[in-house]
Formats: structure tokens, sequence, C-alpha cells
């Protein structure tokens, strides 16, 4: 029997979910529509990030390297592959059979694999002309040639005849410049074409002198360049580097090319694109259809209702938000509340006169981010501002680089985390000295500090002025400051916080194992965590040995699992329950019952080899009796949920639950619970 389940399987069934959204009757038609975009864009993340790795992996097998089982990796990239395929074609059965049609009974056409109606077509053309036109940029094939397809750009292969010569040219698709949709009005009804067909129809203006014989879609996608030691440990980790250091910059993952593309063409492109052998795709008409996630419709019906941010209970205007805090903690649980309190304090700590230091990391920043501006604020206030930002936060590097430079050239103190060691945490210390005296406030998130994510991402804000953790909170900044990596010579003992490289899987596994002993002393034993994904063996072997020891285990875990629950005598006491719904879950959790003491904390750590192993993470006891049963509250609703919740079961399906008396959907009960709290 398999101890685990795998890790790239496993997130594939999660996109799955995500995909079954996009089936579900209940959610709001454009909402339905926005999850086949999410698929989508997951999708090519996982080209860009994991298919790199398989391959990879396989290469190492076929070697028959002792840590690699050659006709596992083999079976697993098929079985990659097959997943993939299955999903892609219920893809396509939702938007064709269900979604389009119920768009056009609301007299909303979305031109999907249809022509532009005739009427349409002057105005279609005059579009084409003013705007779009200035952004093509044709590429004649030749014999070869060093033209780079951009990451997931879109792109036509145009078939010619001109002088009775065939010409084969690359043609751009100019969507990061203009919307991939064009909408107009017609006869009642609302038509809406993609920009791909725009250009389509009107090739014929572009190439004047040439007869436009075909014209075939397609798209590479790249591989994200991801720190492999940032994914394996050990011997492995050097044998997959050594693979993808063969790599040309920006290694093609995959060729995807419109289905009726001929053989002659499709080899023609790929010798002149130097493709190497990246996985060869069919697909339809379209790519990148995460673009429909700014489908040009609108109507009160179509998305979901409106649930306005509730504001936090018992907290003025009229004091600082220091001084309120300074009188018991307060939690901000987003996006049901505002992130306003967070802004607020990042604001009134850069334009209080009593404020002297303040200190934040930064793994992934807005790309307006109004919390950068108050830090530069404060700098420019005279304040000593230190700021550690993450610059190997995947996909987000270019923008944090932009944010540092700015934040540096008005007197921030930056810090950059050292090579392989990512810095995840989520603090935010603030000093103030009053009457002589110096007193501290502080943040302890399970989310990034980014305005633009708290919109849709579900997390907790602790607000604390506790001596305890903010004076451990600053050691850590401190030896931040340092640039070190953790060793002997510098080790810090954290007595409250969890902070990975230092005590944090320590500290988790000896709660485990007090759970453990709990359960055979016959007294009360269970543990609940809340996370995003769940993959380190170390952590997931205590989970099973808590298991057989009779610790109640109940996991939520939104995407990658690699624990198996419900195996007879092996893991029977655990169950892993996934949610789906219209906030993105995030936020980490962690609850050991402790003979009836409960013991909570929270944080930015999931249990992946990548946050225990090679990242400075932070996770945090939750002192305040109100705020942890609060939270405790939120965790139960979720618990409960058997609406848009499922169970994994030990074969890696999804179940649903019964559905019981009562229908608990636990986002929404999340939200009406907390309004209740104003």
């Amino acid at each position: 029997m398999h101890k685990y389940f795998d890790r790239d399987l496993s997130w594939l069934k999660f996109n799955g979910r995500v995909l079954e959204e996009a089936a579900n009757p209940a959610v709001p038609l454009l909402e339905r529509i926005k999850f086949l975009a999410i698929y989508s864009s997951n999708l090519d993340e996982f080209y860009r990030v994991r298919m790199p790795v398989l391959r990879a992996l396989r290469k190492i097998g076929e070697k028959k390297s002792n840590d690699i089982d050659a006709e596992k990796q083999e079976d697993l990239l098929q079985k990659a592959s097959d997943m993939i395929l299955a999903q892609q074609n219920h893809f396509g059965h939702l938007l064709t059979t269900q979604l389009i049609p119920q768009l056009r009974e609301r007299k909303i056409e979305l031109l999907y694999n249809q022509s532009i109606p005739q009427q349409l077509q002057q105005e279609v053309s005059s579009y084409f002309l003013a705007e779009v036109l200035a952004f093509l940029q044709p590429v004649y094939l030749k014999d070869s040639g060093s033209f780079f397809p951009e990451n997931n750009k879109l792109y036509f292969l145009v078939e010619l005849e001109e002088e009775g010569k065939e010409k084969l040219v690359l043609l751009n698709v100019p969507s990061e410049s203009l919307p991939r949709f064009y909408s107009l009005k017609a006869d009642d009804t609302q038509y809406i074409c993609f920009l791909d067909d725009v250009i389509r129809t009107n090739m014929d203006k572009l190439f004047r002198k040439a007869e436009v014989k075909n014209c075939y879609s397609f798209k590479i996608t790249r591989d994200a360049e991801l720190d492999i030691k940032d994914e394996y440990p050990g011997d492995l980790s050097e044998q997959i580097e050594r693979q993808l250091a063969k790599r040309d910059q920006g290694y093609a993952t995959r060729f995807l090319y419109q289905a009726d593309m001929p053989m002659r063409i499709i080899d023609a492109l790929s010798n002149f694109l130097n493709l190497n052998k990246p996985t060869a795709v069919e697909g339809g008409r379209y790519h990148n259809l995460k673009d429909f996630s700014s489908l040009p419709i609108s109507g009160g019906d179509l998305s979901y209702p409106k649930w306005p941010a509730a504001a936090v209970a018992d907290v003025s205007t009229e004091e600082p938000l220091i001084d309120v805090i300074s009188k018991k903690d307060l939690l901000v649980s987003t996006p049901y509340q505002s992130y306003d309190m967070v802004l607020r304090f990042f604001n009134e700590a850069a334009n209080n006169p009593d404020v002297e230091e303040i200190s934040v990391t930064l793994y992934r920043v807005a790309s307006d981010s109004r919390i950068v501006n108050a830090l530069i604020s404060g700098a420019k206030n005279g304040k000593k501002v230190r700021v550690v930002v993450e610059l190997k936060a995947r996909f987000d590097e270019a923008n944090n680089l932009r944010w540092a430079k700015k934040m540096k050239a008005a007197g921030v103190d930056i810090i950059y985390s050292v090579t392989a060691l990512k810095v995840h945490a989520k603090i935010a210390l603030v000093k103030t000295r009053k009457n002589d005296r110096t007193q501290y406030s502080g943040l302890l998130a399970t989310g990034n500090f980014n305005e633009g994510t708290a919109r849709f991402y579900t997390d907790h804000i602790l607000f604390t002025t506790s001596h305890k953790l903010l004076r451990e909170m600053e050691l850590l900044f401190i030896f931040l400051a340092k640039r070190e990596k953790p060793s002997k010579e510098n080790f810090i003992k954290f007595e409250h916080l969890l902070v990975a490289q230092f005590n944090l899987q320590d500290c988790f596994l000896e709660m485990i194992d007090r759970e453990i002993a709990n359960a055979k002393n016959g007294l009360p034993a269970s543990i609940v965590i809340k996370m995003n994904n769940l993959e380190e063996t170390d952590m997931i072997k205590r989970l099973y040995k808590a298991s057989q020891a009779g610790v109640k285990v109940q996991l939520i875990v939104r995407s990658i699992c690699r624990l198996i629950p419900g195996v007879s005598n092996f893991s029977e006491n655990i169950t892993v329950t996934r949610i789906v719904d219209r906030y993105l879950e995030h936020g980490r959790v962690f609850l050991f019952e402790n003979n009836g003491m409960p013991e909570l904390y929270m944080g930015s750590a999931d249990w992946m080899n990548r946050n225990i192993h090679n990242r400075i993470e932070v996770c945090f006891p939750v002192l305040d009796e109100a705020v942890k049963q609060q939270v405790i509250d939120l965790i139960n609703l979720q618990l409960k949920d058997n609406v848009q919740a499922v169970s994994i079961d030990s074969n890696l399906n999804d179940v649903k639950p019964p559905a019981g008396t009562e229908m608990v959907r636990s986002q929404e009960a999340i939200y009406n619970y907390l309004n209740s709290k104003m």
C-alpha cells in the first residue's frame, strides 16, 4: 500500500474540483465562467512549474537512479497527462453545451468557434483598423530563425499564398495590450467576439498582396525557472537541478496548438522555433481561456450577491489604533471583514510622532500598494523603516523589485533574503516611545500584506501588543537584517513564536505527540488543522501515528494533500476536507485539544518541504480567549460545510458529504457570523 498520494496528481485533482464549480448550477452564470478561467490559469502554472519536474524525474529514472523508479515516473507522467486531457474535455463540454447556451438565453452571444455575423463585420473591421492593426507584428518563417515566442502569449501561424508561392508567417495576438474580447450590440443582443477572431476576420487587410489560405492558433508555455531546492531535499534536488540546467532559458514545457494544424506545419514551426521536444498538446481554436475572467458581461444575478465587508466591532476612529489594541487583541478575517484596519495600522504608524520604528516582511506586494506608500511616508517622516522584501516570490519578482527600489530611494532600509532561503513570514512590528517607555504593537497574519488579494483570499490578521510575542518578533527582524542562514552560532530560542528553521517543526511534532500521549491515557485528544498544502512526510507520518493512537484528526486542505485518509488500522481516524467557493481558502490554523485546554496557532506555514525546510515562516499562538473562541467557531463552521465541501477518500476521489438536516455553506455562514458580531 502506498503511504502517500502523489503531490502532482493531488494538485490536479484540486484543479478538477475548481472545474466542477463551473458545472455547479447553484453558482451564478458569470461566476461559473470565471471558474473556467481559474482552472485555465492554474493549468498554465502547472505546466510552468510542475511539468518540467515530472519530465526531469522521468529522465533521472531512465538512468536507473536509486532515488527514482523509472517505470513509476513514466506512469505518473502518463496519469497526469490523462487527467489533464479528461479535464480539458470536460471544460469544453461545459462551455459549449451549458454556459454558452445559457448566455444565449439572456441575449448574450459569445462567438465561440463561430464566424462574426455579417451585420457586425463593418464595425469589427473599423475596430481592427483603428485599434488592433497597430499592435500586429508579422514574422516570416524561413529555414531558421531567432524568434522567441514569449511564455503563454498568443500567436497565429498563418499560411499565405503570394505570387504562387506558399509562405508561413507568425503573427502575434496582442491580448496583453488590448482587451481579449470585443463587445458590440445588434438586434437587442450583446455579441462578444474574441480578439483572435477580430484579427482572423480582417487578416486580408494586413496581408493585402497575398491570399490567406489558413490560420492556426498556438502558444508556448515555458518553464518558470523554479528553484528545485525549494521543492526537494538532498541528493534528489541536485539530480533534478542537473537535468534542468541543460535547458535553455525559458525551456518550453508545452506546445499547445490548434488541433487541425497539419503535421508538416507543426514540424516547420517546431524547427523554426527550436522547440526541444516540449509536451505537444492538441487544443482548440482559442487558448488562454483564463481571460474569461475579464469577459465584458454584467448583471445582478449573473454574479454572486454582494457581501459588503463588515467593520470590526468596538473599534473607534476617535482614538489611535495602537491605543485600541493595547486594551485587547483584535482579529480581522478577510475578506469578510474590511482590510481598512490593516491599512489604518500602517497609515497611523507612518504619521504618529511617537512611532520610532516600523518593521515588516513583504512577500507579494500589491501593484498599487497603499501599504508600501505608507512605509515610504513613514521613512520621509523620520521613522526608521525596515522592510524585508522577498525577491524570489514566484511570478512577483519584478513587482517586488520595483517597489523595493522605490522604497530604498525614499530612505527605507531594504533587506533582501539570503539565497535559497525565502522569507514567507507575514509579520509587522511598530515601536513607539511614549513617556520614556518603549511600547510594541504588531500584526501577525496568515496571508500577505496585500490589499489586492485581501478582497478574495480568506485570511486572518491578529493585532496585538503582547510583549512576549512582539519581543520575539523583534529578535527575528534583527536576525533577518544580518542576512545569515540559521546556524548553531546564531540560533534563537523562541519560546512563543514558531519559526521555521528554528523551532517550528519540532514544536508541531511535540504538540502532536502530546495528543498521542493523551489519547493513550484515555484523555480527550483531537487535532484540527487548516492549511493550503500538506506534503512534508515527517509531519504526515506523525499524523498517521496520531490516528493509530486514537486521536481524531480533522484536516481542511485546499489543494495538495499527500496524506491518505480513511485507511483501516492506519489512518482511519483522519478526515480531509476541501472547500472551494467564491473566496480562495488561504488561512492556516492549527488547533490542539490539549486535554480540554485548547491550544490554537495560526500563521504563514503550510506543511510543505519548502515551507518547513527552506523558508522563514512564522506561526503564532492565539492567547486572547475571545479571539481564540472566534477562530474555533469559524473552523467549526467549515467542518460542518455540506454544500461547498468535499471529503477526499483513500483513492483520492472527492466525496460529497451527506446533506443532513441543515445545509451549511461555510463561507456564507462565516460572513453572517462575523456580521452578527458588529
